[in-house]
């Protein structure tokens, strides 16, 4: 039977008021705001002063409150909230990618410790309901892979870079005015911001715990046009892809730019949304698509874990009860297209095997298999004037 909620929100940018405007506009949900915590004084606001407090304690210290929500941009700051509420021993939201994946074995612990119940939807993949899927309906199924668009700034810049030929600047600042990109736009574009949601996947997908600096990240700081010009040519896109896999008790996991084709589900995601490819024994290739930035999106998957709320809904992490010695390994092998410029040095040796070559006067580049470990070794990844796209084809194997 669903109760009524009291709720206390943190954070009143994008993703609150649009969870605002959603709530409101929701008559199935048993949800009442008590308080919003905001910083700013000076602020104006769109609701009625009376909603807002600037301090926490009104909150975090107040017995009429079921359910925090935490919706800042602070990671750190949102950790204090997250585990002060638990230990309170109320219910939270968190749309906070950043602080789960970096503090998820506690997050874990403190749930069982307090009987709290932690949901955090909305910090991965927005509109896509990927977690609770993982929990629920892939819940027994073994599953092989978890791959996809986990972005939607950086796709949204890909697209308006390959479909209106817009320069990477211009593109990047009209995904950051819309509320896509995030206001450090190197979480996005360096491929943190997917990682981060990769890692919360990975529990729930394999029942393994990682911390973010376990998992590589590559973004698309580097794309020059040269590298549009070849995908182009050869009818691919460019698409930033977080990648999980598992083989036997191994678990694979890296972000990383990769060629698609059209043959591929993620050719077709576009702008801001977000494409997940799930892969298991029983359910065998399924694939997701939503938004995956934006506040209506984002507040859609706080909205829904508020619903779970009024359900006493909690995470039951079931495949970290079904994990034996599963771990995370970097010694697998990809196929990789290198290019580089003239001044550059690379060392071809490297390459277990090249299967294309190509120089000219301004760049070069070589399409062959390597080892993740030999590239995560070499320099070529810091430095500005290389850029690595994974192929479409690369059947990520262990060695």
């Amino acid at each position: 039977m669903n109760r009524n909620l009291k709720l206390g929100i943190f954070g009143f940018g994008v993703v609150g008021q649009g969870l605002y405007h959603v709530l409101e506009e929701t008559k199935g949900i048993k949800a009442e705001i008590l308080k919003i915590c905001v910083k700013n004084p000076n602020k104006k606001r769109p609701l009625p002063m009376k909603y807002f407090t600037y301090e926490k304690e009104d909150i975090l210290q107040n017995p009429e409150v079921d359910v925090v929500l935490e919706l800042i941009n602070d990671p750190e700051a949102a950790y204090e909230i997250v585990t002060t509420a638990l230990k309170n021993g109320k219910a939270v939201v968190t749309a906070n990618k950043k602080m789960v994946a970096d503090h998820m074995t506690e997050l874990f612990e403190l749930q069982k410790k307090y009987n709290a119940p932690l949901l955090y939807e909305g910090a991965c993949c927005a509109s896509i309901p990927i977690i609770r899927n993982l929990e629920e309906y892939y819940d027994n199924d073994l599953l092989s892979a978890v791959e996809g668009i986990f972005n939607g700034s950086t796709n949204y810049i890909l697209t308006k870079v390959f479909s209106e030929q817009k320069t990477f600047e211009e593109a990047l600042s009209e995904a950051q005015q819309l509320g896509y990109a995030e206001t450090d736009p190197r979480l996005d574009v360096e491929g943190y911001d997917a990682k981060y949601k990769l890692c919360i996947i990975l529990t729930h997908a394999f029942g393994l715990f990682v911390s973010p600096e376990e998992v590589h990240n590559y973004g698309i700081q580097n794309i020059s046009d040269f590298d549009i010009k070849i995908a182009r040519e050869r009818g691919y896109k460019i698409k930033l892809a977080a990648k999980s896999r598992k083989i036997e008790d191994k678990v694979i996991a890296f972000v990383m730019p990769q060629f698609v084709s059209e043959k591929s589900e993620l050719f077709k995601v576009e702008r801001e949304f977000n494409g997940v490819i799930v892969e298991g024994a029983f359910s065998e290739h399924q694939f997701f698509i939503g938004k995956g930035a934006g506040g209506y999106p984002t507040g859609s998957a706080v909205l829904s874990d508020i619903s779970a709320l009024t359900y006493n809904y909690k995470y039951e992490y079931k495949k970290t009860k079904q994990a034996n010695n599963i771990e995370l390994t970097s010694d697998f092998m990809i196929s990789i297209y290198l290019r580089f410029g003239n001044s550059a040095t690379v060392d071809k040796s490297q390459f277990t095997s090249i299967y294309e070559e190509y120089k000219a006067l301004d760049n070069q580049y070589i399409i062959g298999d390597i080892e993740f470990s030999k590239l995560l070794e070499s320099t070529w990844l810091s430095n500005s004037s290389i850029n690595v796209i994974l192929l479409e084809n690369s059947n990520e194997s262990l060695r």
